[in-house]
């Protein structure tokens, strides 16, 4: 994993030092749930957002739809000539 290399666990464990000292190890277990409870939840939303817009794409207009629509009538049949 190229997050692990040499040069940055240094920053890893400072970082995992500071979250030790904010939130302490008895709240740290809550901390991560609260985490992981907030990524699926945006992972759950941008996935329906993906598949709402997906199949919007894919529908197009219905037959009540393209049935009910009024064309304008040509130059032609309104009798102007060009």
């Amino acid at each position: 994993m190229p997050f692990l290399s040499p040069g940055h666990l240094g920053g890893i464990i400072v970082l995992t030092l500071i979250v030790l000292i904010i939130w302490g190890p008895g709240k740290l277990p809550d901390v991560g749930a609260g985490l992981g409870r907030s990524i699926r939840e945006f992972r759950k939303a941008t996935s329906a957002t993906k598949s709402d817009s997906a199949t919007a794409l894919a529908i197009g207009p219905t037959k009540e739809e393209s049935a009910g629509a009024v064309q304008q009538p040509s130059d032609k049949e309104q009798g102007r000539s060009e």
